[in-house]
């Protein structure tokens, strides 16, 4: 594919391979550090002694620095160009793995949260640089099944990390619960708890490392640079604001992150409060799911089914897996014993099944929001890019609300119906939202 000086694509590039390449390395960190926050979470609520609503705020921290932080980032973008902007990017996180140390040293909750917004802030320059490096590399046709790529290796490491998390943090500790510790005098739960916080020290000098030798890549590689400026078409329109299909996306994307932390993140909260023995690894289960889904982006995208398609069924499966999560039996494991019960793998009730499921049914929705989009945004492809890394911030409030309302029913199940209402917006967005390009249509 020779994409040279064809504008809206990286400018002396004559393949997408080396592109491809080094931006799948950073899906990768970027799924390795958010779904890192699954096994924190339940982790975090035990050390730190806090409620399922308090451990939340572990999600609103990382995914509120998208909110804060994308029109700045987008600022950077502009003037040090997407590369340098990538670096810039990975070195604030090299600063948010550190701040990790003294916050494991004195297991305080809110360094955990300072921590985290950093990493989140680092996170945001580097989406917002690499989504349009893969919507733009190729025929905006096949965006979604590209994107889909993105997605099988960030949800990959989504795979990964709760084990490696159970494995290296969590080795040893059969009896690691909130009840266990209160069953301790001060002098051995205070002991426990030190003992426990600091085994987060290593992997975070470890990230920190990785991440520096991610900066020598991306700033030293040959990786092109993207030229928007020259697409003025839009002479009529003085701000991002006036894209329609840009805005309702970044609700879509705001409800999408919500839903998508929810089941990712709350899952472990949740086979906690049942009981399933490991909870800290239940994270697994739905990025397992959500492989599936982008294999099927990779493999029907656009050959079998359209962006819009694609959309559209993620909308209607997701609401009936919500419905399925907040009925089903939290004692039965028929379903999960029927999909993979032969396999050795452990089985958890079927209600979590649904959660887990969730991922698979709503794997298409960020791949197929974005190509529709940034559609002929032309010059304000880096401010709609901004927008649509705003609508993240989904993944800070909606797990919130969803929080408060299991901590106030004392029921978690019950507070899987916050989703539903999400999945319905994204079908809207996949029926008519997407095609609107002024607000009086």
């Amino acid at each position: 594919m020779d994409m040279t000086a064809i504008k809206g694509t990286p400018r002396g590039a004559q393949s997408s391979v080396l592109p491809m390449t080094i931006i799948g390395i950073l899906f990768f960190i970027f799924g390795f550090v958010t779904w890192l926050n699954g096994s924190l979470i339940p982790f975090l609520k035990i050390i730190c002694e806090l409620n399922e609503f308090q451990a939340l705020f572990v999600t609103f921290a990382f995914y509120i620095a998208y909110t804060v932080m994308a029109l700045p980032m987008s600022s950077i973008l502009k003037r040090t160009g997407y590369k340098d902007g990538m670096a810039i990017g990975l070195a604030i996180m090299v600063v948010g793995s550190l701040l990790f140390i003294p916050a494991a040293q004195t297991a305080n909750y809110i360094l955990f949260l300072v921590a985290l917004f950093v990493l989140g802030t680092g996170l945001t320059i580097l989406q917002t640089a690499s989504n349009p490096y893969v919507v733009h590399i190729g025929p905006k046709e096949s965006a979604a099944m590209r994107i889909s790529i993105m997605g099988l290796i960030n949800k990959g490491a989504g795979v990964i990390v709760p084990l490696l998390f159970t494995a290296v943090v969590l080795s040893g500790l059969e009896n690691f619960t909130a009840d266990h510790l209160a069953a301790m005098n001060e002098v051995e739960r205070q002991a426990q708890i030190t003992e426990l916080s600091s085994r987060l020290v290593m992997p975070y000098i470890y990230m920190a490392v990785a991440l520096c030798f991610l900066i020598g890549l991306v700033k030293f590689s040959s990786l092109p640079e993207l030229d928007f400026e020259g697409e003025d078409q839009h002479q009529d329109k003085t701000g991002i604001l006036h894209f329609p299909q840009v805005v309702l996306g970044a609700v879509t994307l705001f409800v999408y992150v919500g839903v998508e932390v929810i089941a990712g993140d709350t899952i472990g909260l949740y086979g906690e409060s049942l009981g399933v023995s490991n909870f800290a690894a239940l994270t697994s289960y739905t990025m397992v799911f959500m492989v599936f889904g982008y294999l099927i982006g990779v493999t029907c995208i656009p050959r079998f089914m359209s962006q819009q398609t694609a959309l559209l069924l993620s909308a209607i499966a997701g609401s009936l897996c919500v419905i399925g999560a907040a009925t089903a039996s939290t004692d039965s494991t028929i379903i999960a014993s029927t999909l993979w019960g032969w396999t050795g793998i452990a089985v958890i009730p079927d209600s979590v099944t649904f959660v887990a499921m969730m991922g698979l049914a709503h794997a298409l929705v960020w791949p197929s929001v974005w190509p529709l989009a940034l559609d002929g945004l032309g010059k304000y492809t880096a401010q709609g890019s901004a927008l649509l890394i705003m609508g993240i911030s989904g993944g800070a409030i909606l797990p919130l609300i969803f929080g408060k309302v299991a901590h106030h029913f004392d029921n978690t199940q019950l507070a899987y119906w916050v989703a539903l209402p999400c999945y319905l917006f994204i079908l809207f967005y996949a029926l008519k939202g997407h095609k609107m390009r002024n607000w009086k249509s």
